[in-house]
């Protein structure tokens, strides 16, 4: 498996998106342009110019004709995907930190985070289909808990909003009534502030990974823990295999003790591990720094990784990755 390197960004990576044919490549970085690429063979179609600060996450429309992107400068824009025109900005008073579009993409839940006072929150757009009829209003304003959101995504059929972030618990509120449903027990939830989050390919169980060195796949509706992956270095980034029982985390040290290390050390690797029996199946090196970004082709047959060290790089898997026995 020979990985294809994509170099297009100047600082870390931040997130990374497949759209839902596979065929388009989204990642988002802190050089303020978020970036497309043909995901069979790596070649950069475009970026988006526009924001003026880091760029934490991204969605694509099913359709793939608009992307959202939130922003350290304190915005989210939507974009025309084939022209890469600005056609919405909607304005906070805070950083953006991440963005989800609805099932049916007619609602963008999009997290801020606490600044200068203000605490975190949860808000809820209305996106219009023509861009012209686009308001900035949220249909609903949820007021966060202590600490950043890291993560926000919708639910089954839109009923919930989930959320994770530094507080180490992950919570399940009513996308109607922003009533909090449901929050992880301290005793089986993550003990240190969680990174990421990501759903099944179905939405019938999302993974979390945290800075306390463990990942946990959680059921959607009920928020029941219901598998637990551990390993031995904090973990940035997580994804699933939407076409077999596999689980990917990526991570590293943190940032600013990256420096300390060689890279020959095989820290920065994405590990793979078998969904069920929760065992390490294997690894995939070859970032210079921490990797803060996974995707998985919703396909199956490939993956992508960002790191610290500005590379995306595309995996396509041989065809021995399909007959793993453990």
């Amino acid at each position: 498996m020979r990985p294809i390197l994509m170099k297009g960004h100047e600082r870390p990576l931040t997130f990374l998106k497949y759209n839902r044919e596979g065929d388009l490549l989204f990642s988002c970085a802190k050089d303020h342009n978020p970036t497309v690429w043909f995901a069979d063979n790596g070649e950069r179609l475009g970026t988006y110019r526009g924001h003026n600060g880091a760029v934490w996450c991204c969605d694509v429309s099913r359709d793939s004709m608009q992307l959202i992107t939130a922003s350290a400068d304190q915005s989210v824009k939507l974009w025309n995907v084939q022209t890469g025109a600005q056609l919405y900005t909607f304005s906070f008073n805070s950083p953006a930190r991440s963005v989800d579009f609805s099932v049916g993409d007619k609602l963008a839940v999009i997290t801020t985070d606490p600044f200068m006072g203000v605490t975190s929150a949860i808000n809820v757009k209305r996106i219009s289909d023509d861009p012209s009829q686009q308001s900035g209003e949220s249909v609903l304003t949820i007021t966060g808990p202590a600490g950043r959101i890291n993560r926000a995504v919708w639910g089954p059929l839109n009923r919930t909003i989930i959320s994770a972030g530094e507080d180490c618990v992950v919570r399940i509120w009513d996308s109607e009534t922003g009533k909090l449903l449901k929050e992880s027990e301290p005793e089986v939830g993550h003990k240190k502030p969680i990174s990421s989050l990501t759903k099944s390919a179905d939405g019938s169980h999302f993974l979390t990974g945290s800075l306390d060195k463990s990942a946990k796949l959680w059921d959607s509706r009920t928020l029941t823990l219901i598998k637990n992956y551990t390993t031995e270095r904090p973990v940035n980034a997580v994804t699933m295999s939407p076409l077999l029982d596999h689980v990917v985390l990526g991570g590293g040290q943190d940032a600013s003790s990256v420096t300390t290390t060689d890279h020959r050390a095989g820290k920065f690797e994405a590990k793979f591990y078998d969904k069920i029996l929760q065992e390490e199946i294997g690894g995939v090196k070859g970032h210079f720094g921490p990797i803060n970004a996974l995707a998985f082709n919703p396909d199956g047959k490939s993956f992508s990784s960002g790191g610290e060290d500005g590379y995306v790089r595309l995996h396509h898997f041989d065809p021995d990755y399909f007959n793993i026995k453990i």
